[in-house]
């Protein structure tokens, strides 16, 4: 597993804007990656407290700022003071990122795409149109892709109106065929696994990126495929916080007292989970975690997914039938001795999307799980952050860019008037914090 890298630093900073940001994994990630927000836009008042009680740190953040960030909704961001200030400056942004909302595209809704009133990609539009930024980077869930047909006339129309925003994108015919078309966009949208970027968790997502033509420079577009190293699973990830929590009960029994002779103890619950998880590495999921989901309001209380989920999760020593109470509340017989394992604390849950311990989350139990969830994994986001300012910022590439596995494959070139090159990355994403759960996958191989 690769170590943490340190935040780069320019001579000139990288800003960024992002809409639709939830709880921050997006925003995290881009900070690690160099780049100073702006703007932050959520409207989900937990989401926005998590925002409020993590970025006050930040470059060009104080308490006070935090403090005055409110609920917002993308679509009246153009009118709002923080994007006047942008266009009073002067300054070109360099990024604009975004989780647009995924139900209108999730395998698991109605599909309805930009029949979905929560379709916010042409809002997203036109933010772009207004401010031009130097760059987008835009994540779906991977239905708004598969399969090709579902949507491949609403991607051609938002890939052609970039490309005539003056972003390097390729030409879309309409009356090529669907595969030709989905080929031609995959250079620049495609499908991502979070597990190839030291995420313990199967999360197929897709994500959109765009480059203008004004700050290429001549510098190819390369996108990481993995980090380098072993991959991270469950078992690596989770087994402090579990022996952590154990060990509160190590010799006491589901009540919180003393064992008898025949009684479960912490100490029983712990090594069950630690040869389930353990075993699980080599097994078909190599020990990766299927898909957290965040679900809407309207789904009730937080659980780890959908009946095959759960059998998964069962398989790591994990109860997937709801989220634990935070350790200072723990109950033992709810909590951890449960027949399938241990149900996971909403910390745990944030380890496998990729948060560091230091992130808190706002809201009840059920607000936090969702908002983790619903995240875009912030190791994730930093890789193809990353990415990004290498070529806002070409000098510093081999820093940016190390311990990343990169492959340039001349199946993605995009040529433009300037005979640039583009290659594109498969990434993973987020969502908003109030958006359906997806419940994308439990096998390793998909």
């Amino acid at each position: 597993m690769a170590a943490r890298r340190k935040r780069p630093q320019f001579d000139e900073p990288l800003i960024s804007v992002e809409i639709c940001a939830g709880a921050g994994g997006q925003a995290l990630g881009l900070h690690n990656a160099g780049f100073d927000h702006l703007a932050l836009v959520e409207w989900d008042r937990h989401a926005v407290g998590t925002l409020q009680g993590n970025v006050k740190s930040w470059p060009g953040w104080s308490k006070a700022k935090a403090n005055s960030l409110t609920p917002g909704d993308v679509k009246d961001f153009l009118d709002s003071p923080e994007c006047e200030e942008i266009k009073k400056s002067g300054r070109r942004i360099d990024l604009l990122a975004g989780g647009v909302p995924c139900p209108p595209f999730s395998l698991a809704g109605k599909q309805l795409g930009p029949e979905d009133e929560r379709d916010l990609f042409p809002d997203m539009l036109k933010i772009v149109e207004e401010l031009r930024p130097n760059a987008i980077m835009i994540e779906n869930v991977r239905g708004i892709l598969e399969p090709p047909q579902m949507f491949i006339s609403y991607r051609r129309k938002i890939v052609n109106k970039l490309r005539s925003l003056g972003y390097l994108v390729p030409s879309i015919n309409e009356e090529w065929s669907t595969g030709r078309q989905d080929q031609e966009m995959k250079k620049v949208w495609r499908r991502v696994e979070a597990k190839d970027f030291g995420v313990p968790q199967l999360r197929p997502r897709a994500i959109l990126v765009a480059i203008h033509e004004d700050v290429s420079d001549g510098c190819s577009f390369v996108w990481p495929v993995k980090t380098q190293g072993s991959r991270a699973t469950v078992y690596d990830k989770l087994r402090p916080t579990m022996l952590r929590r154990c060990q509160e009960y190590w010799s006491l029994n589901k009540d919180g007292k003393p064992a008898l002779p025949d009684e479960k103890t912490g100490q029983d619950v712990f090594r069950a989970w630690e040869a389930d998880s353990a075993g699980m590495r080599s097994g078909p999921t190599q020990g990766v975690a299927p898909t957290l989901v965040g679900g809407s309001r309207k789904h009730g209380g937080a659980d780890l997914g959908p009946s095959r989920a759960k059998r998964a999760w069962a398989d790591l020593g994990v109860d997937g039938n709801g989220v634990a109470n935070d350790e200072a509340y723990c109950d033992p017989g709810r909590d951890l001795f449960r027949p399938d394992g241990p149900m996971l604390t909403v910390e745990q849950a944030a380890i496998i999307q990729g948060f560091p311990s230091t992130w808190k989350f706002e809201g009840g139990k059920t607000a936090q799980y969702r908002q983790i969830g619903n995240a875009f994994p912030p190791p994730v986001a930093e890789a193809v952050g990353r990415a990004i300012a290498a070529v806002l910022r070409p000098e510093s590439r081999r820093e940016l860019m190390g311990g990343y596995e990169m492959k340039e494959s001349v199946d993605v070139a995009v040529e433009d008037s300037s005979n640039l090159t583009i290659f594109s990355v498969e990434a993973v994403g987020h969502a908003s914090a109030s958006d359906d759960r997806s419940g994308d996958l439990v096998r390793a191989g998909a």
